[in-house]
């Protein structure tokens, strides 16, 4: 006996059209929703340029951007710029690895869980640049307290959302491993990590746009290099638009930084694309 399957009559068609197309939006907001930060920028440079706001504060993005090409040419905004990467690099290594691991860890045994989750729970409402005058103290003004304090800001982030990730993993799938014989460790990177993976993604992506914070905070004391340190000289000096170009710099990097973290995730975890 065999069964056809109907095509959709033409009122279900057009109705999922619609609504299709109401949820996308009208084409004109889809054409001028990327140009809207252009637009703000517009209205911007007429304020400061009309006097609708005080220039000493907010300069026009022309100015903005007239400053930037003078850092960028002489060299300095390049090198405050490579400094401030460098310690972002190596600081986010040093705090996401060890996230992944113990978030690992503590959603795959219990015991551990129960032993140790409690610490880190208490330790995570500490704002993490507090701990920095303390890590000065030990390691000195050098790069060490600098790549601490932002391990130190990853690791919770991305260690609590990595455990999220393995305690939502299906139960069934564990007994599964069981069954075929796998060990611990073959549980851990076989069933518990990849089912973690969006979690551990999404934990990534929020640690690397905090870890840009903190940097920032950790080269406004002891430092003499990197973006911070330029923002707060500038700040010093009421160089005003020098402090937008470094502001402006460091939102840049955190973007185009968590979109190469979205496509790692993307080629990583294709099941868990939106």
């Amino acid at each position: 006996m065999t069964s056809s399957i109907q095509e959709p009559s033409q009122e279900v068609r057009h109705a999922l059209k619609t609504s299709l197309k109401q949820r996308k939006g009208s084409r004109a907001i889809r054409i001028i929703g990327p140009f809207t930060p252009l637009a703000l920028l517009v209205i911007w440079e007429f304020a400061s340029r009309f006097g609708w706001v005080d220039a000493r504060f907010f300069p026009a993005p022309s100015s903005i951007f007239s400053t930037f090409v003078e850092l960028l040419q002489s060299g300095v905004l390049m090198d405050h710029t490579v400094i401030s990467l460098v310690r972002i690099l190596v600081g986010f290594t040093l705090g996401a690895i060890p996230g992944v691991l113990v978030g690992v860890l503590l959603g795959s045994l219990e015991w551990a869980r129960i032993l140790f989750e409690p610490i880190f729970a208490s330790m995570l409402p500490i704002p993490k640049i507090t701990i920095y005058p303390l890590l000065m103290l030990i390691f000195g003004l050098g790069e060490t307290s600098k790549w601490l304090i932002i391990a130190i800001g990853v690791f919770f982030t991305v260690m609590f959302n990595t455990l999220g990730g393995v305690l939502q993993t299906n139960l069934l799938l564990f007994d599964v491993a069981k069954a075929n014989g796998a060990n611990p460790w073959q549980q851990w990177a076989g069933v518990a990590l990849p089912s973690a993976l969006p979690s551990v993604f999404t934990g990534l992506k929020l640690a690397l746009g905090g870890s840009f914070v903190v940097l920032a905070a950790s080269e406004y004391v002891g430092s003499q290099s990197g973006l911070g340190y330029m923002i707060w000289s500038a700040w010093s000096t009421f160089s005003v638009s020098k402090m937008y170009v470094g502001i402006v710099v460091i939102s840049v990097l955190g973007y185009c930084a968590t979109s190469l973290v979205s496509l790692a995730q993307r080629l990583l975890v294709p099941w868990a694309r939106r």
